[in-house]
């Protein structure tokens, strides 16, 4: 075989699959774009898919949390507060979504950023009878603002590995069909970064 044929044969081999992952990367794309309808349609998807950093937060006994302890877990990791009117609204979609979904390979992660500390958290909790959601609290706020939050309410999707999938700034009906597609699309294509 001649250098030049071997050449030729080589940049098509290159070039199919080259092509190849194109087509397999507008796929995802188009495949991921599909699922941002209804409540999560203003859902931005990370295009970095970021490892997020460990940060603390307290449960309703005081006792101290990582954010690493949830990693094996799909997250939807949602920051609020107990002052923030579109977090009251959401609160029992979240609470509900946590009730059906919750498991061990999926958890509501919310965390308020109350500066008022925890007591103030769980009576907030208690008004509004949420019953699957666990007391979580940072009066420091260093969990949002580390996340690059600065608004709230605000909502995260982590695959099991800790990576933000993507996030949407706003209240949304987190136990609706389109949300839950969405988080079982993230529970069944983790990255592999």
């Amino acid at each position: 075989m001649t250098t030049r044929k071997f050449f030729s044969i080589s940049l098509l081999v290159l070039l199919t699959f080259t092509s190849l992952g194109m087509v397999t990367s507008t796929a995802f794309s188009q495949n991921v774009e599909s699922l941002k309808v209804g409540e999560v349609k203003n859902f931005i998807i990370s295009s970095k898919n970021p490892e997020i950093k460990d940060f603390s937060f307290i449960d309703g006994d005081g006792k101290t949390h990582q954010l690493s302890d949830y990693r094996g877990k799909t997250l939807l990791l949602n920051f609020w507060a107990t002052w923030c009117a579109p977090c009251r609204k959401e609160m029992p979609a979240i609470d509900r979504l946590q009730g059906e979904m919750g498991s061990d390979d999926f958890t509501v992660l919310a965390i308020g950023q109350d500066l008022q500390g925890i007591e103030k958290v769980k009576k907030f909790l208690k008004a509004l009878n949420i019953k699957h959601l666990g007391a979580y609290n940072d009066k420091t706020v260093t969990s949002g603002r580390s996340t690059g939050v600065f608004g709230l309410p605000a909502t995260l999707i982590l695959d099991k590995n800790g990576r933000e999938f993507g996030r949407l700034i706003g209240p949304a009906e987190w136990d609706s069909e389109e949300a839950k597609n969405l988080i079982r699309y993230v529970m069944e294509n983790p990255s592999s970064q």
